[in-house]
């Protein structure tokens, strides 16, 4: 069965990672609730090189995660997925989540720990497992 993928790409200031992992907790706890098979969120380590068969390098034409977020100093990126049994299965649970209070209540509390405007996010088929 082809499984499909919502990803994710933003900026956070450095500052409020912590806060940002708190809030994604209890986000992965509402995903998971309504049926998501895996959720995923990882902060920036190595953001300015690739692996080459010499190890790391800077490879000039190949741009990092934080152009395309438009990554401020301070700043870290956090690249995130959630994995779904289909397209149907994500649109199933998507729809249950928003109405989740849950999600409600962090939308309305605290000030978002990240610029929402500059996140970058799609919807994927995938088309290879292993």
């Amino acid at each position: 069965m082809a499984r499909y993928v919502d990803g994710y790409v933003l900026p956070v200031p450095k500052k409020n990672v912590a806060a940002y992992r708190r809030m994604a907790q209890k986000a992965a706890k509402v995903w998971m609730d309504h049926g998501a098979l895996e959720y995923r969120e990882c902060v920036g380590d190595d953001l300015h090189t690739v692996a080459t068969e010499k190890g790391t390098k800077k490879v000039r034409g190949v741009p990092p995660f934080g152009r395309g977020v438009r990554l401020k100093s301070g700043e870290t990126v956090v690249f995130s997925w959630i994995v779904f049994k289909s397209k149907s299965d994500r649109n199933r649970v998507n729809a249950r989540v928003m109405k989740d209070p849950r999600i409600a209540a962090m939308m309305e509390g605290e000030k978002m720990p990240f610029d929402v405007k500059r996140m970058l996010y799609g919807g994927f088929r995938v088309i290879v497992e292993a």
